[in-house]
C-alpha cells in the first residue's frame, strides 16, 4: 500500500474526527435506534431508518479515516532545518510577478487542502511547480488563466 503524505497537523485532525465519532457520534446513535426500536414496527419506523442510516455513514467514515492513517506518511516540517527549499509541509509566499501582488500557500495532503484557507494539496498544479524550488527562485506555474511568473519571496517550515 502507497503512503499518503499527511502534515502532523492534519493528522491530529483526522484522529480528533476519529475520536469524536467513535466516542460521542456513534453512542448518540446507538441510543437513536434504540429509542426508534421501542417504537414499535421498524417497517414504517422513519426514526429507525435516518439512524440505521446515519450509522452507516458513521461506521463508513470511521472506516475511511482509519485507512487513510494507516498509509499516512506524516511529516511535520517543524522539525526540520530550513535551507530555504519549498517541501511538502512548508508555508510559501509568493509575488506574482505581473500583477506584483503577494499570495501565502502551505502544502499539504490531498485531505487537508482548502483553498480557502491557502491550503493546497502536494498534487496541485502550484505545489507540482514549487516543490523543490528554492527562496529567490523564479517559476513559471500553468494556471487556467496561462503561465503565470511567480517569485518565491519566503520559504517557512512552520
Amino acid at each position: 500500500m502507497q503512503q499518503i503524505p499527511m502534515t502532523a497537523k492534519g493528522a491530529q485532525m483526522l484522529r480528533e474526527e476519529l475520536n469524536h465519532l467513535k466516542s460521542v457520534k456513534r453512542p448518540q446513535i446507538i441510543q437513536a435506534i434504540a429509542e426508534a426500536r421501542e417504537h414499535g414496527d421498524l417497517k414504517e419506523n422513519a426514526e429507525y431508518h435516518a439512524a440505521r442510516e446515519q450509522q452507516g455513514f458513521c461506521e463508513g467514515r470511521i472506516q475511511d479515516i482509519e485507512a487513510k492513517l494507516s498509509v499516512a506518511q506524516i511529516i511535520d516540517v517543524t522539525k526540520m532545518a530550513n535551507n530555504g527549499k519549498v517541501i511538502f509541509g512548508a508555508t510559501v509566499a509568493l509575488l506574482n510577478l505581473d500583477t506584483e501582488s503577494e499570495i501565502t500557500y502551505r502544502i499539504v495532503g490531498d485531505d487537508e487542502a482548502d483553498i480557502k484557507n491557502n491550503l493546497i494539496s502536494v498534487n496541485s498544479p502550484i505545489a507540482r511547480g514549487l516543490i523543490g524550488k528554492s527562496l529567490d527562485d523564479v517559476v513559471q506555474i500553468q494556471t487556467p488563466a496561462g503561465v503565470v511568473e511567480y517569485e518565491i519571496i519566503e520559504v517557512e517550515y512552520l
